[in-house]
């Protein structure tokens, strides 16, 4: 998962491959919530690792639901059988509407019943979300809810510690024009007390069905069948009561699957791979967002689907615009917004006043991110009205404000597919841990750029000048990957001496013994995984932070036929989002075309004094002056071999960081970077 602050994402041009969606947000909390409520034990499988049901999960717990199993392995949770054993508590749960709002109803039912009091909170947007609908629901049963803020948001004390009676005789009215969670929590909570009949009436019209059919399809599964009177009214049968089905299985998530579908009718075929298909979700889900595949196809996607997979393609292009009723796809449609951006005239999403209500104001914030791309933008109180740039020279980019709304950044990074050729910038890419953590990995995995831009920084310098330690946090600045190259010479002069080949300077000059050399550089086996490097399957980690291995680093890596080896090998590192390298010949022969290069140096005295204080706090032996003598004769060796010797390249940047710390080298190099930014 992307932690950085931005990412940036390059132009891209293809996308094909497959992708497994991660579980179901909307099926996850629900499931928890079921097994947790039920009796017996239930084996989740597939469940939806999110910041939403690790908050549902971290409550469940504190509510004394006995969970057991790894992360990405099946939970084993045994149900608390409709009994209250924790009777008090305080429970966070971040910005989860779909923990927040069943859980509140939950609580405020079995402490009614067997006396209880528990604070609900979350973070300051969940305290700007409206729950009154749903208190004033609970109130009418008799529970004793109450706010500890504004009155109609979140917090939420329920329950006084006292058992008390519930008015179950009279129908429960709830408004179903703000939120279908209202209507779910009440209909997941009742059944813990359903001795009669109950009735809830439903006031107004019912917004997101689908969210309430998969409502009542998870009921069924544990054991309670709701009847319903079209839309207006539901009853829970007397005598419910909820039974583990033992083991369940959550679908991919169909609202994630809209990006995805998305980039298929977006790109052109990349080679002899065609589009994209979505492994998780398919013809038969129970998920609402499923119909999202209705609304691509109008656009233009052509699409086919099985049971449990999608496979889609761009057919009609540029896509058609489209005037579409989206109650019935409330989250996915902020994806139809995006790809709006590629339409022919203008389309307009309507009953969309939901948006409003949830992580922020999606409406609002869709049309602000929306016009930074030159598209026009009219918005409503319940429609937004988008016209994409009328030509390619009128495309602009920008960098994208994201709100803490995972949708909004998943949305935006299809507008990288423009086709001005003009990179996205994404604000706070981890929000997506809400449903979604590895979303721009598996974005990348089947998206494809051009070699030029795709972003490469170039840091060279001498040995100990601390050039692997400043790309390194470079990287994890920006969320690129890394090219170590002393590392991978380092390589080729151990798999040389394990195949029993010398790497001393003698022998390299035997032209032989050098060819000898390169071929072990194609032939092995390398991976970095885990902060460690592996040789034919072997940890290497430690003899290659040798001062032996080094020196037989700077030996091999004077044999053209050596270089030569190695050159695809590090240009095959160039990969999305982007690449900071270093070695000695990184801007000079690797990467010519980097948009920056850092020449990074530090006087040979303060370089073996570094390199000293890193082996003495490895617990190995180190004379300063005779560190002194070995770096000058490796600054010498590098400097005049007639192959790529090192230098800076004529444009890149010195940065002498005798005095420096890390973190102000980094700094420097950031702000030339950001200077290089279309942003």
């Amino acid at each position: 998962m992307y932690t950085t602050a931005f990412l940036d994402i390059p132009p891209l041009r293809h996308a094909a491959g497959e992708v497994t969606l991660p579980g179901s947000k909307s099926i996850s909390n629900r499931v928890l919530l079921l097994a947790a409520l039920c009796h017996g034990t239930t084996t989740v499988h597939d469940l939806l690792d999110s910041d939403d049901t690790r908050v549902m999960l971290q409550a469940l717990r504190a509510l004394g639901c006995s969970i057991s199993g790894e992360q990405g392995q099946p939970l084993h949770i045994t149900g608390l059988g409709a009994q209250l054993p924790v009777k008090s508590g305080d429970l966070f749960l971040g910005n989860a509407g779909t923990a927040m709002r069943p859980l509140s109803a939950a609580l405020a039912l079995l402490a009614s019943v067997h006396g209880g009091s528990f604070h609900l909170r979350g973070i300051p947007r969940m305290h700007e979300r409206p729950i009154g609908d749903l208190v004033e629901a609970l109130q009418q049963l008799g529970c004793p809810v109450s706010y500890t803020g504004q009155a109609g948001y979140p917090p939420l004390q329920i329950g006084n510690g006292v058992r008390s009676g519930l008015n179950l005789a009279q129908p429960i009215r709830v408004r179903g024009d703000v939120s279908s969670q209202f209507l779910t929590a009440l209909l997941l909570a009742l059944p813990l007390v359903a001795t009669q009949d109950i009735h809830i009436d439903v006031m107004g019209e019912l917004i997101s069905k689908p969210y309430i059919e998969i409502t009542q399809n998870l009921l069924a599964r544990f054991g309670v069948q709701v009847q319903r009177e079209g839309w207006q009214r539901f009853t829970i049968p007397a005598g419910s009561a909820y039974q583990s089905p033992g083991d369940i299985h959550v679908e991919g998530d169909a609202s994630s699957a809209s990006y995805f579908i998305a980039l298929g009718a977006l790109s052109s075929s990349d080679g002899g791979q065609k589009g994209i298909k979505i492994n998780g979700v398919g013809s038969s889900s129970i998920q609402g967002d499923i119909r999202f595949v209705e609304a691509a196809e109008a656009m233009g996607a052509s699409v086919t689907s099985g049971p449990n997979w999608l496979h889609i393609q761009r057919g009609q292009w540029p896509l058609n615009a489209i005037t579409l009723d989206c109650n019935h796809i409330p989250d996915a449609a902020m994806t139809l917004a995006v790809m709006a951006l590629y339409a022919q005239g203008t389309t307009r999403l309507t009953n969309i006043a939901s948006w409003r209500v949830k992580e922020t104001d999606r409406i609002a914030a869709m049309a602000t991110e929306l016009r930074k791309f030159g598209a026009t933008v009219e918005e409503g109180a319940d429609f937004i009205a988008i016209t994409p740039p009328a030509s390619t020279a009128q495309w602009t980019t920008g960098s994208i404000h994201t709100y803490d709304d995972h949708r909004v950044a998943m949305c935006f990074s299809l507008a990288a597919f423009n086709p001005a050729g003009l990179p996205v910038r994404i604000e706070d890419p981890k929000c997506v841990a809400k449903t979604f953590p590895d979303y721009f990995e598996t974005l990348f995995a089947v998206s494809h750029a051009s070699p030029q831009d795709i972003p490469v920084i170039c840091i060279d310098g001498p040995t100990a000048s601390g050039k692997g330690t400043l790309a390194s946090e470079v990287a994890r600045a920006l969320g690129y990957h890394v090219l170590d190259s002393g590392a991978l010479y380092r390589l080729v002069g151990l798999a040389a001496e394990q195949s029993g080949l010398s790497t001393e300077s003698a022998a390299l000059a035997d032209a032989s013994q050098a060819s000898n050399v390169a071929q072990v550089a194609r032939q092995m086996r390398i991976a970095f995984s885990d902060g460690k490097v592996w040789l034919d399957g072997n940890d290497v980690t430690q003899a290659l932070r040798e001062e032996r291995a080094g020196m037989a680093a700077s030996r091999v890596s004077s044999l053209p036929a050596v270089r030569e080896a190695l050159l695809h090998v590090q240009r095959e590192c160039r990969a999305l989002p982007g690449l900071v390298a270093d070695g000695r010949d990184m801007g000079t022969v690797i990467f010519p075309d980097a948009p920056l290069k850092v020449f990074l140096t530090a006087s040979a005295e303060t370089r073996a004094a570094r390199r000293q204080a890193q082996l003495l706090s490895r617990g190995e032996k180190a004379i300063l002056e005779d560190l002194l003598q070995a770096l000058k004769a490796r600054d010498a060796q590098d400097m005049s071999r007639t192959h790529a010797p090192l230098k800076p390249a004529e444009d890149a940047l010195l940065l002498d960081n005798s005095r420096q710390t890390i973190d102000e080298s980094m700094a420097q190099v950031l702000t030339w970077w950001q200077g290089k930014q279309a942003f």
